[in-house]
């Protein structure tokens, strides 16, 4: 099944997707993971024809524009904008697919503004990264440290697209296949070959994180019906048992797991597809 390319204006920003299935099926809105694009989520869309699945990429990613020099890359900037973007689309209440950074970003929309979505699904994340209270003030001087040095940094050019194809198929264990997709509407045509479209600002150490605590809060705060997806083994950063702990906090939540890596929903699209209909088709309102 085919994708059509689109754009909207979000906040008086330029913003770039793709969109599947049928205008009248279940509106399903799906945010990627950092440094990714809409892409990720192409191998789903096969897999999940009866959809209205809108895939976008998030500002400073793939086709869409950089957030202004003085709009930063925050958490809360995210869920505005998130909601933002369901606006746009005449969207009052949907269904929320995210993978990695954006099922965080997915999962603290639900806990935030739970009337407008209808459900979730979480793949590879639920409430994004933590970290202890005494850390807060090493992060903020190592962020501050390299946003002084950015603009010294000079955009990696590639000969061809199988170096970074090849780089995103190591760094993430990706198929080859699953690289190019993302790879390829990721970089963009410069003098010498390639470069990436991100924002280099997304490369930019995290300045503040929750607590765990504070990320519980939130995952347990979560009142519509979350379908958890991880694939094992963990991965290092979010690693058992916490992980289960954060999924078993959610009021109306399941998950499962499946033998993978973190980009499980693109090389097992199948798999993880017919977890998702399952989980559509338990829903009260799916119409």
């Amino acid at each position: 099944m085919s994708a059509t390319a689109f754009e909207l204006r979000v906040d008086g920003q330029r913003l770039a997707g793709l969109r599947s299935g049928p205008p009248g099926g279940l509106k399903v809105l799906a945010l990627h993971g950092w440094l990714d694009n809409a892409a990720s989520f192409l191998p789903l869309a096969a897999h999940l024809p009866t959809l209205d699945l809108v895939m976008v990429d998030l500002p400073g990613h793939g086709f869409s524009e950089h957030l202004p020099l003085t709009t930063p890359y925050t958490t809360p900037q995210a869920i505005v904008h998130t909601l933002a973007i369901a606006d746009a689309l005449g969207w009052d209440r949907c269904v929320l697919l995210g993978h990695s950074m954006g099922a965080a970003i997915a999962s603290l929309v639900a806990a935030v503004a739970g009337e407008r979505v209808q459900a979730l699904v979480s793949i590879e994340a639920l409430g994004g990264l933590a970290a202890p209270a005494t850390e807060t003030v090493q992060r903020l001087r190592t962020f501050v440290t390299a946003a002084s040095r950015l603009d010294d940094k000079q955009l990696r050019v590639f000969p061809d697209l199988a170096t970074p194809v090849r780089a995103r198929m190591m760094v993430n264990q990706l198929s080859e296949i699953s690289a190019r997709l993302l790879v390829e509407r990721g970089v963009k045509p410069v003098d010498g070959g390639w470069s990436w479209r991100s924002d280099p600002r997304l490369m930019l150490p995290t300045a503040v994180r929750m607590t765990e605590d504070q990320v519980r809060d939130v995952v347990s705060t979560i009142g519509c019906p979350v379908q958890v997806i991880y694939a094992t083994p963990a991965q290092d950063y979010f690693p058992e048992p916490q992980r289960s702990q954060r999924a078993a906090l959610l009021p109306d939540g399941r998950l499962h797991t499946l033998p993978g890596h973190h980009h499980v929903h693109m090389d097992q699209p199948a798999a993880v597809a017919a977890i998702i209909e399952r989980f559509i088709a338990g829903l009260p309102d799916a119409s």
